[in-house]
């Protein structure tokens, strides 16, 4: 079937406007020093990404864009450079609010109200133990769960001045609050196999492949929360992929329209013996 001119228009429009963004992204990137000077400019940026990737209007057009080898590699430059800017914007917030400035206008609001509804049924209680991969400059995630349900909370990331900053807030917001962050390997941490909850942000490019790595070491009943984007939201997200359905199950999706990212719940694959 031959494409209308208006899908053909919508998808040229849709690239070159996310040409102009990576070109922003990969500036603001490579722009940090450390200081907040450009905060403001980054956050509109994010902020208007966030939009563009959650309005509906932009779903044929992107449709079209990803069945091209262009498309795809368009895709791909941007969620890199797209997840190079997240982490800048978290150091950026963390370091108003050391200097006594904060807030969570735009791109942090969006992600704030989706972490409110991260596990559903399965959500974290007083006796939970929550692993964050990927817990970023400003702990978030880490910081909500806890204060409102009690929760032991153990952040990793592989950024040290992530790490740095992040136990910063902690000991500002989090007084009183069982949140750690450390910076080793998924595979070397003595919590995981003690973790009830595992969230693996969205911006985690191999989160897939850590998944399948863990599953030796977690517990039987382990429920993970993948972070995920598919279609337009996958210009911001990395998308979903299958699992061993020998070792993993998908037990639900939480679908967030008009949220940056959706949330893939997984958990053990029963064996046939326990199945019985």
């Amino acid at each position: 079937m031959t494409e209308t001119p208006l899908t053909t228009r919508a998808a040229a429009d849709l690239a070159a406007t996310l040409h102009g963004y990576l070109g922003r992204f990969t500036e603001a990137a490579q722009g940090y020093d450390g200081s907040t000077r450009y905060a403001a400019a980054l956050e509109v940026l994010l902020a208007s990404y966030a939009q563009l990737v959650t309005d509906p209007a932009n779903e044929p057009g992107y449709a079209q864009l990803a069945a091209t080898e262009a498309g795809t590699g368009l895709a791909a430059a941007l969620r890199t450079e797209s997840a190079r800017c997240v982490a800048v914007i978290e150091k950026y917030r963390a370091l108003r609010l050391l200097e006594g400035r904060s807030g969570a206008e735009g791109y942090f609001a969006n992600i704030e109200s989706c972490i409110a509804e991260e596990f559903g049924a399965v959500a974290p209680d007083s006796g939970s133990k929550v692993l964050l991969v990927g817990s970023g400059s400003f702990p978030m995630t880490l910081l909500n769960l806890a204060s409102r349900t009690g929760a032991s909370a153990l952040g990793i990331d592989i950024d040290p001045e992530a790490l740095e900053l992040g136990r910063r807030v902690v000991a500002q917001l989090g007084e009183g609050l069982d949140i750690r962050l450390q910076g080793e390997e998924i595979h070397q941490l003595d919590f995981l196999p003690q973790a009830t909850h595992i969230v693996f942000s969205s911006t985690v490019a191999v989160k897939y492949e850590l998944l399948h790595q863990l599953h030796p070491r977690t517990r039987d009943d382990v429920v993970v929360a993948m972070r995920f984007g598919d279609g337009l939201k996958s210009l911001f997200n990395y998308p979903m992929q299958p699992v061993d359905p020998r070792l993993w199950q998908l037990a639900g999706t939480i679908r967030q329209p008009g949220q940056v990212f959706d949330i893939a719940l997984y958990t053990k694959a029963r064996t046939r013996t326990e199945s019985n």
